[in-house]
């Protein structure tokens, strides 16, 4: 490889001219040219008898490293340094500097032989690269240095990184949060079951897919009528929604709708929204149908930490066989794995914070259950089936003030419930044995919260006293609030520009092998629009040495990332016949498919 001396024009040639033997520095008169060359300084580069009477001649003392690269950088370039050598440095500065005389010259020959030129564009061996690893920094910091690979070594892409990396300690589990968010996009849109005899369209929902999938027997809760939970897709805005049927109810007034209303006004993180409610006799009965919002793959608090099965039951309550004993269903188990404390105020906070939102509302929540609260993500509680007493009751006429507090009883018998793992914590003479595993398992500040919200003849019992009583825990769970957002703001702010790629391919698609263009049969195979052919083969048509394509999608997205930025690093294009070559630069491609992509929109608009 040569050197030459860019000349002060604006043209990027480089014009070579004949040797010019003026420009050629003036060696300076020897002492007598009949005097041979003392051969100390042609074996050890001086002698230490030149000052002391040495009668051979001495040449003028060279200039050091520094010097020299200071010279030659400020000093034009002589037209012989055409034919100079390749430099390839073979060790570090460190080696450079420690001279020694035995050191054998540096020849052609010894230069061929320790670098080895890759022919291939690509070098497979640097796919998994890493420049952002402590060594490839410290090995930057060598002017000279030479890895021991001697493949192409890629460039930071700082370019491309529009957003700074999410903070460790707002990733708790990506790979998992992954597959959950799948798994709810898949269940929202999975078919209904066929052969399931429900209707193809009720008051604009059609896909009816039975979600409920609790006994009969448990879903007696409503004044012992059965409720099924479907999912149903909206024809208006094509969003599911859970839809709850009270089988064989007859409405007597229309009135009773009015706590629908009400209902559909309240909108809080903590509650399932309520969108309406009507009859029907679409399902061979008189049913009440109450619509709520849809939330996949939600778990019932019942079926998230109580829900009994035999590998989950205590030993002492299994026999020999690993079958549950007959009459242990009513009992209080020993708590096995409990819930952790935190996830406990968490869940107490978000409920209490539900209660108060209804009861400033003028209503009762009357659903504080373990088979109505509804675990939708982690750690993240809803209240739901609410309303449906509130029309079934119509009539009664029930005090509202003494509904609210028993919202508050069924509160603390939920926290007995959970901190025991059993719905009889409080009945059945298992009160006692209870207060006993929250004093053993959980903090005084449980107990009291529990024994508080349970008492029946208490003079300041209301939602208010509990938010003093856990006010201690607000903080808490306000500060994992604002992590939690902090979180998912690093991750929207990453996502943001993550359709850049996307575009680029899509203008891609748009110029490339476009069959006619302006009159022009051959418009994409000509002037700009060849560079982007030869772009598009560099970066998805190469070929290893074997004749076998490359699919390697860290190159792909290598040369698009750095074709979106439009850096200055420079490329070889070469045409398929391989009888021609262009070098041009990630920037000039750009504005190549700028330009084409213009051309395009400007002859689209003209429509």
């Amino acid at each position: 490889m040569a050197f030459f001396a860019r000349p002060a024009s604006a043209s990027a040639a480089v014009r070579i001219v004949n040797p010019n033997t003026q420009n050629e520095p003036v060696q300076p008169p020897r002492k007598d040219s009949s005097q041979r060359r003392c051969r100390n300084v042609m074996i050890y580069g001086y002698c230490k008898f030149e000052d002391k009477g040495c009668v051979y001649y001495h040449p003028p003392v060279r200039l050091s490293l520094f010097e020299a690269a200071v010279t030659t950088a400020t000093s034009p370039i002589s037209a012989h340094a055409v034919n100079a050598p390749v430099f390839v440095p073979k060790a570090s500065p460190l080696s450079l500097t420690s001279s020694s005389p035995s050191s054998a010259p540096v020849t052609r020959q010894s230069l061929a032989s320790s670098t080895q030129l890759d022919t291939q564009f690509y070098d497979d061996s640097q796919a998994h690269f890493d420049v952002y690893s402590a060594g490839y920094a410290q090995n930057m910091e060598v002017p000279f240095y030479t890895g021991p690979s001697q493949g192409y070594m890629s460039e930071p892409l700082d370019h491309h990184l529009y957003t700074p990396a999410i903070p460790s300690a707002f990733v708790t589990s990506p790979t998992d949060s992954h597959f959950v968010l799948v798994e709810r996009s898949h269940t929202s849109r999975s078919a209904p079951i066929l052969g399931s005899n429900l209707p193809e369209e009720l008051q604009g929902y059609h896909t009816f897919v039975p979600i409920d999938t609790v006994s009969s027997s448990e879903r007696k809760k409503f004044f012992n009528l059965d409720s099924v939970v479907y999912r149903a897709i909206n024809s208006t805005d094509g969003i599911p929604y859970v839809l709850r049927r009270i089988e064989n109810f007859r409405l007597m007034q229309q009135a009773a709708f009015n706590a629908i209303e009400a209902w559909s006004q309240i909108r809080h993180p903590n509650i399932v929204t309520v969108h309406e409610a009507f009859t029907t006799r679409t399902f061979n009965d008189s049913s009440l149908v109450v619509v709520y919002s849809y939330y996949p793959n939600a778990q019932t608090l019942f079926e998230a930490h109580m829900k009994s099965t035999p590998s989950a039951l205590p030993q002492h309550i299994l026999n020999g066989g690993g079958r549950v004993l007959l009459g242990q269903s009513h009992s209080l188990p020993q708590l096995s794995h409990g819930i952790p404390e935190r996830v406990l105020w968490s869940y107490i906070v978000q409920i209490a914070s539900a209660i108060k939102r209804v009861h400033e509302a003028g209503l009762a929540v009357r659903t504080i259950d373990a088979t109505k609260i509804l675990l939708t993500g982690k750690n993240r509680v809803r209240i739901g089936s609410c309303a449906v007493w509130d029309v079934l009751t119509y009539d009664q006429h029930l005090d509202m003030v003494a509904l609210q507090h028993d919202d508050l009883q069924q509160f603390g018998r939920l926290i007995f419930a959970l901190c025991c793992n059993n719905l009889q914590a409080t009945t059945n003479g298992n009160f006692q044995k209870s207060l006993e595993i929250i004093s053993k398992t959980y903090s005084h500040d449980v107990k009291n919260i529990a024994l508080f919200l349970i008492s029946k003849n208490h003079p300041h019992k209301n939602i208010s006293t509990v938010f003093e009583m856990i006010s201690g825990r607000l903080l808490t769970e306000l500060d994992d609030a604002f992590e939690g957002m902090d979180r998912l703001e690093n991750e929207m702010l990453s996502e943001l520009e993550n359709a850049r790629l996307v575009r680029l391919l899509c203008k891609f698609g748009f110029i490339n092998e476009r069959p006619e263009f302006a009159r022009d049969s051959r418009w994409s195979e000509t002037g700009d629009r060849y560079i982007i052919k030869l772009f598009r083969d560099y970066v998805f048509h190469q070929i290893d040495e074997r004749g076998n394509p490359v699919t390697n999608m860290s190159h792909v997205l290598t040369c698009l990332n750095k074709l979106d930025a439009g850096t200055e690093e420079k490329i070889m294009l070469v045409a398929r016949d391989e009888q021609s070559c262009l070098v041009v630069s990630y920037k000039d491609i750009k504005a190549c498919v700028e330009a084409a992509f213009s051309d395009l929109s400007r002859a689209s608009s003209l429509r």
